[in-house]
């Protein structure tokens, strides 16, 4: 008898013990960073005014690659954290940027825009459902029987709901208006820590006309671009109208501190961490530019809000540590992988390239179009670079789909500033290059146009439509991505990867599926 027990007990302490080695490489937090506007670039120019705790110890102790790349048109913050999280290319996720144009409706409407859900402490109706494949977050919750908790925070609406995904507890965002911290009845799980700073003395919505920003640092030491025309100790109030107050305030590192004391208050009242299955907090910062700049090109603000930046890694961390463990936790930082410019060329320097003016170009169009098919109004809209038909119209016309979208973009080319026309049946079912593939990443039928204008660079789009004209740049941005936290070694990877094998390399650490659109591989340092 003893002889029989003594292998089972064998047998069973063996499997225990193994057991126990699986749970050990499972982290139980993660916590998804994504800067908006990160560049890689900045990060070392500037690395002499950070501390030892933040940056420099993400990029010391972390596994660090170098450079991600974003292989589709049109990236902005919402496309490029909608992709991160869910492995894949717009094509899949649907997620083609913050807004799109409505065909049904004839104008710009959120991505997200949902009336069958009200907000909280918000006028939107928003739902994550826009979203059509799963996410890493939703995949978390179901792999642990929807015992996960899962909350995001970000500065805006779209980046929450993207990071948080559909299955999150809650994912918030500070309303534009009232500047309180926002939600959507989408989400049914109670998060009474938020409510209750939202109806405080200290919420952002009573503190907001308060702020005033200064260098942190005496602006002798912003040295990192010698050809500022002036060193100036800046201060900037964010003024008295409030929807004013937000925006500025969002551009600030004041949102930063905002999102990192909302992530702190969640570790500090919650059992994050601190459970039998994995939870994952989903946090999105801000690097990009301040419009009230006083230079606009290359500011010494931008290098003060790095270096305050670098402060909320270094206390984030130090919270994470203190309450579920460096060694339980499982971090990746990365960005978004552009960077808008505030570019401004003196007067006296003539560039090559002109403006390119959407309207005067539809108009033209239109009237080629008409000498071929009839005097009929053939556009509905242009909207971000995309051209939009009548299709209802083509189709009563028993007009070839194709034929009339190749005519268009045939035409179109021979305009000066314009490099290429691609049309969605190109996008769909034409013979691939490497443009139309890259064009196709970006596109989803149904939200996007029928022909996707690329411009030649040093070209200004004028467009009335928007408030803002865009000059066309495509140079590179350095996007680092940082595996940091529970079992990483430190590394430095000067290899390229695609900002889709983000997720199923998360997905690996975590030991479940990676999203259902997941294609790309595992990060092999990751194994």
């Amino acid at each position: 008898m003893i002889k029989i027990l003594s292998p089972l007990v064998a047998f069973f302490t063996v499997a225990s013990i193994f057991a126990q080695g699986l749970s050990s490489e499972t982290p139980k937090l993660v916590i998804g960073i994504t800067i908006d506007q990160l560049r890689g670039d900045y990060l070392e120019a500037f690395k002499k005014t950070f501390g030892e705790k933040g940056f420099k110890r993400l990029l010391n102790e972390g596994l660090v690659y170098s450079d991600v790349k974003f292989d589709f048109p049109n990236i902005d913050r919402t496309s490029a954290i909608a992709t991160i999280f869910t492995g894949a290319y717009p094509f899949y996720h649907g997620i083609v940027g913050e807004k799109k144009f409505s065909i049904e409706e004839g104008r710009e409407v959120s991505m997200f825009a949902d009336k069958r859900y009200n907000g909280i402490f918000t006028s939107e109706h928003l739902s994550p459902l826009s979203i059509k494949v799963s996410t890493i977050t939703d995949e978390l919750k179901i792999a642990t029987n929807a015992n996960a908790d899962i909350i995001s925070f970000a500065p805006n609406a779209p980046e929450a709901l993207v990071s948080g995904g559909h299955a999150a507890n809650n994912a918030f965002w500070i309303d534009d208006y009232t500047a309180k911290w926002a939600s959507t009845s989408f989400y049914t799980a109670k998060q009474p820590i938020i409510d209750q700073y939202n109806r405080s003395s200290q919420s952002l919505s009573t503190v907001i006309y308060s702020f005033i920003w200064r260098p942190a640092k005496d602006v002798s030491q912003y040295t990192v671009f010698p050809y500022t025309q002036n060193v100036y100790n800046f201060q900037h109030h964010f003024g008295s109208d409030k929807q004013k107050s937000v925006k500025l305030f969002k551009q600030s590192p004041f949102v930063n501190t905002e999102i990192r004391q909302m992530a702190e208050r969640v570790l500090n009242n919650n059992q994050f961490g601190k459970r039998s299955v994995p939870d994952f907090l989903a946090l999105t910062f801000y690097a990009g530019n301040y419009e009230n700049a006083l230079d606009k090109n290359y500011s010494i603000e931008i290098q003060d809000l790095y270096v305050r930046l670098d402060q909320e890694i270094a206390q984030l961390l130090e919270t994470v540590d203190k309450t579920v463990g460096i060694n339980n936790t499982l971090i990746f930082v990365t960005s978004t992988g552009y960077f808008s410019e505030q570019e401004v060329i003196p007067d006296n320097i003539k560039l090559s390239g002109g403006e390119f003016r959407p309207d005067r170009t539809i108009a033209i169009l239109n009237m080629y179009l008409m000498a071929i098919y009839g005097k009929e109004q053939w556009i509905k809209k242009y909207y971000n670079g995309q051209l939009y038909f009548d299709r209802k119209l083509i189709e009563d016309k028993k007009i070839s789909l194709s034929e009339f979208q190749q005519r268009a973009a045939e035409f179109l080319v021979q305009f000066d500033g314009i490099q290429d026309v691609i049309t969605s049946q190109q996008m769909l079912h034409g013979a691939y290059n490497q443009t139309v593939e890259f064009y196709r990443n970006g596109f989803y039928k149904g939200i996007s146009g029928d022909l996707f204008i690329e411009f030649q660079p040093g070209w200004k789009v004028i467009d009335n439509q928007v408030s803002n004209d865009k000059r066309i740049n495509n140079n590179a941005i350095s996007a680092p991505l940082i595996f940091f936290g529970q079992n990483i070694a430190p590394q430095k990877i000067y290899r390229t990867v695609d900002v889709t094998e983000i997720a199923p390399s998360v997905a690996h650490r975590l030991r479940i599926r990676a999203p259902n659109a997941a294609k790309s591989d595992v990060l092999r340092e990751l194994f």
